[in-house]
């Protein structure tokens, strides 16, 4: 019986792997040929050609699993899981954070014409972002209005919106952001709710976003950038700037589209950039990926607990890395990866 790991037990059913069928016929070929041999007298031939096949078989399925670990790895080199949504870790996170009552916040920014994004970002959410949780979604905005009628909600599920000055322009929004949702975490959410993650509002949620986000410290993979070498990584370059990142500091680089954990650590988060940016816009600076240029930096220092795949930000680019599956879309950078056509066949 050991000998064929696939046969039935007197007390259970078959379980057969597909590497442990390829084991056991390869066996059983290896028993066949040596009593072949011995029939004809112990003459020295090459191994039989079906020999040779289970053998490159076997070979090309460890090969194929050792690269798909190699592309979804558990953990990062510091030992924070690496979120992949349907991986064994992710079950298992999921499963302990089911048996808890955690209030959970999502917060975003809605000004100018991004008005137009909040009603599917929130409708998308409404089904698949924490859909067995309590989520309160926090809605920074300059009109409203916008949101006349309420955008209807399920149980356990709440929608308060803060409102905020009109931006002028583009500049103003990436120095002002970091600092609002430090105040608003401060002197608000910081009070009701346990765990915050700030999103883009021009995203889509495509697939369900569970329990698995949850850590102390969460930020989010870059999808076009991650799996590059350190040296492609568009770290800030400019030593003048606060953002500056020395050629051999970095792990990976992350995107400015989501990122949350516990309220406390987001805080420090969204503090420690609002810092970072005021210092270089008082000295006449602006990083060049701006706010992610200062994220980027922050999380140098201070090492995300847990760290999203590029699953949950994602886009279709030709630079864009291929996931198991797609979580939420950025809409505005999809757009920018369109070609003009594109852009207005989608409304960009």
């Amino acid at each position: 019986m050991a000998l064929f790991p696939f046969c039935k037990t007197a007390t259970g059913a078959i379980r057969v792997s597909k590497i442990q069928l390829l084991l056991s016929c390869l066996l059983l070929s290896l028993i066949l040929y040596v009593l072949h041999g011995r029939k004809s007298g112990g003459s020295v031939r090459s191994p039989h050609p079906y020999f040779r096949a289970m053998e490159e078989a076997i070979k090309r399925e460890r090969a194929d699993m050792k690269a798909a670990a190699l592309k979804t790895p558990a953990e990062t080199p510091w030992g924070a899981p690496l979120v992949w949504g349907d991986n064994r870790n992710s079950v298992k996170r999921r499963t302990e954070f089911a048996q808890q009552d955690v209030r959970i916040g999502l917060l975003s920014l809605v000004v100018g014409t991004y008005a137009h994004h909040v009603r599917r970002f929130i409708s998308s959410a409404e089904i698949y972002f924490l859909p067995s949780q309590m989520v309160t979604y926090y809605i920074l905005i300059d009109n409203p209005r916008t949101l006349d009628p309420p955008v209807k909600l399920g149980p356990g599920r709440e929608l308060k919106v803060l409102p905020v000055t009109e931006f002028p322009g583009w500049d103003s929004l990436v120095y002002r952001r970091m600092p609002l949702f430090a105040d608003a975490i401060k002197n608000k959410i910081g009070r009701e709710v346990e765990y915050i993650f700030c999103a883009d509002i021009d995203q889509e949620f495509v697939a369900p976003v569970e329990e698995e986000i949850l850590g102390d410290l969460v930020a989010t993979l870059h999808p076009e950038l991650y799996g590059k070498p350190r040296e492609a990584l568009p770290y800030e370059k400019e030593e003048d700037s606060s953002a500056y990142v020395k050629k051999d500091e970095g792990d990976f680089y992350y995107t400015s589209e989501l990122y949350g954990g516990l309220v406390r650590d987001v805080y420090k988060m969204a503090l420690g950039c609002s810092l970072l940016i005021l210092k270089d816009q008082s000295n006449g600076i602006m990083a060049s990926a701006r706010e992610e240029s200062y994220l980027n930096r922050y999380l140098i220092t201070h090492r995300p607990t847990c760290v999203l795949s590029p699953e949950y930000n994602w886009w279709d680019s030709g630079l864009a890395v291929g996931v198991p599956e797609k979580r939420l879309v950025s809409l505005g950078r999809q757009c920018e990866a369109f070609d003009a056509e594109k852009r207005e066949k989608h409304r960009c």
